[in-house]
């Protein structure tokens, strides 16, 4: 961050010794006689010496995210933000994924990375020696030891601490970790936007497999907002660049978009639910669903984490799973409750309904409730997709999906959109409140010590910096075709 003007002050000159006892050691402090000494080069000095305070008690600011894409798989199936990496700072669109640690982007040269996208978007390749300011990242730097915790470690003859990362579907990355500044729109103090920076250690992929390699969903890489030591989240906050927390609030409607920020929303009507400790992703407590206010007949042992299994919050997914033992008594209920006014079908072996009538006047709210008394309320779009008309009634097929013999839920964007997200990981807990994600938003840097609030929305992408009273701005929209579960793997829809 640019170092704040500040007025000079009128220098006071006396001598002073302040004894100080610490653990039994008497500390004497002494300031310098000045008899003698030139105004200016008092003010020199003093002005080193409020730069080094600013330095030290730097504001922690709430950093702001460009959102684009949509959770539909009709029409992109994730949501991607863009970051600003190397000197000079150069943009690359990567996913938004809270399913996974790292963030990283296809580097030059790469073996595998696609060159062009079905979103419409300019792919781009990271060149380590453009930039002017990147650092390798050894394997024996501390940090290289914190990778491993997100992936399997590599390190090459030239001592290269590398990674390699293996997702569900098959797909795959590995390249190597780079140092270099990270640039972001900083929202600080009152309400005042700034260009920020701060180095951050991130992945220069050089190999891609798998559906990575496809055109059609391509970005230039993932932004993982998972919890270990090296994701961007925790660097940042290590750093005192940022608080210890993120926020999103990913639009569901016309085109998608929202907003994502370094900070939490407030908002008075967002409750929380502890995160599972010493879990490697956000795993919450799910203790049972209900059906119009009907608890379904689920033994809450589906819902226990334990071995791999367990409810875990994840933006890198589309849709929704529910353990099996959890999705046949929910569609059992579903289908009670809208007999007599929607049509059953089957469509690829997915739960459809036909009907005239709209969907929030006959399928039935759905409450996942969490512990500490915390519940998610699903609309009917919050679990059902439109899939086409047929003699002019719409098919309605239920988004969330079954995951067979694992015991696992996974929460996707199908049931996180038009929603308010709160990830506190400093009090570890997760938060969320039903919301219109085409409005603007308050934040608090809550780990500051102090509750100040500032409106969030999209910058203005095309500003320079400058000092202004903020800007709130209405998601983008981008309408193509791109279905990429990242972490977790594609399950197949439809």
């Amino acid at each position: 961050m640019p170092p704040v003007n500040i007025p000079l002050v009128s220098a006071v000159f006396m001598v002073a010794t302040v004894a100080a006892v610490v653990g039994g050691v008497t500390l004497t402090l002494e300031r310098a006689n000045h008899e003698g000494v030139e105004l200016s080069r008092l003010r020199e000095s003093d002005r080193v010496r409020h730069g080094r305070f600013l330095q030290q008690q730097q504001p922690i600011g709430v950093v702001d995210f460009p959102v684009e894409g949509t959770y539909d798989p009709y029409l992109v199936g994730l949501y991607y933000t863009k970051v600003k990496l190397g000197t000079p700072p150069k943009e690359f669109y990567v996913q938004i994924d809270t399913g996974s640690d790292v963030l990283w982007v296809s580097c030059n040269p790469c073996s595998g990375c696609p060159t062009s996208s079905g979103l419409q978007i300019q792919l781009e390749f990271f060149d380590p020696s453009s930039s002017s300011s990147i650092a390798p990242v050894s394997c024996s730097d501390k940090r290289c030891a914190l990778g491993a915790q997100s992936s399997d470690s590599l390190c090459s003859n030239q001592n290269q601490c590398g990674y390699r990362f293996q997702y569900g579907d098959g797909s795959g990355t590995s390249g190597y970790y780079l140092s270099d500044s990270m640039y972001f729109d900083s929202v600080v103090g009152d309400s005042l936007t700034t260009n920020s920076s701060a180095t951050v250690v991130f992945g220069c992929s050089t190999s891609q497999t798998g559906d990575l390699t496809k055109p059609d969903r391509a970005v230039d890489g993932i932004f993982g907002f998972g919890q270990q030591g090296l994701s961007v989240i925790s660097q940042l906050s290590s750093q005192g660049v940022a608080p210890n927390s993120f926020s999103h609030c990913l639009r569901g409607g016309n085109g998608g978009g929202g907003i994502l920020v370094l900070g939490q929303i407030v908002e008075p009507n967002i409750v929380y639910t502890p995160l599972v400790p010493s879990e490697p992703h956000y795993n919450v407590n799910l203790q049972s669903i209900a059906v119009n206010g009907q608890i379904l007949p689920i033994d809450s042992s589906v819902f226990a984490t334990s071995n791999n299994r367990g409810t875990i919050i994840d933006s890198g997914t589309t849709l929704a799973y529910f353990a099996e033992e959890a999705y046949d008594p929910f569609i059992n209920a579903i289908m009670q409750t809208v007999s007599q006014s929607a049509r059953p079908l089957f469509s690829k072996g997915n739960q459809c309904y036909l009907t005239t009538s709209s969907v929030s006047e006959i399928f039935p709210q759905v409450s996942l409730n969490f512990a500490g008394g915390a519940s998610m309320i699903l609309r009917p779009e919050d679990y059902l997709l439109q899939q086409n008309s047929v003699g002019g009634a719409a098919v309605w097929c239920i988004g969330i999906q079954k995951i067979r013999g694992q015991g696992i839920t996974i929460l996707g964007d199908l049931v996180l959109k038009d929603k308010i997200v709160v990830y506190d990981l400093g009090g570890q807990r997760i938060g969320w409140a039903n919301y219109d994600c085409t409005m603007s938003v308050k934040v608090s840097t809550s780990n500051t010590g102090r509750t100040e609030f500032v409106n969030a929305g999209q910058l203005d992408n095309n500003s320079s910096p400058k000092h202004e009273p903020y800007k709130i701005i209405t998601p983008s929209t981008v309408l193509t075709f791109l279905l990429h579960i990242a972490f977790f793997g594609v399950f197949p829809f439809l």
